[in-house]
């Protein structure tokens, strides 16, 4: 029996994070500003990345809001399927 071992959207989602870290500290290393510069810099990529997690941490939500209430209707489909059964085999 084989297993799935791929990369879920957490691990792809720390890469993405990993990878633009590094890639701004290469950028600061080879291409440098005063600090004051850098600082601004810096200061409007948190700002960004705080939008950014804020908007994945939003749609997230959403989707476990829509999985509850898929999981709710399933879960009352399911009662009412088995109350007409049982109503049916004691009629």
């Amino acid at each position: 029996m084989a297993r799935d071992e791929g990369v879920g959207a957490g691990g792809v989602l720390l890469a993405f994070l990993v990878g633009a870290v590094a890639g701004a500290a290469v950028a600061l290393l080879y291409a440098p500003a005063t600090g004051e510069e850098t600082r601004k810099y810096l200061a409007q990529k948190a700002r960004e990345g705080s939008d950014r997690a804020s908007d994945v941490a939003s749609r997230g939500r959403e989707m476990v809001n829509q999985g509850r209430e898929t999981l709710a209707t399933a879960i009352e489909k399911g009662r009412e399927a088995y109350q007409q059964a049982r109503a049916r085999d004691n009629a």
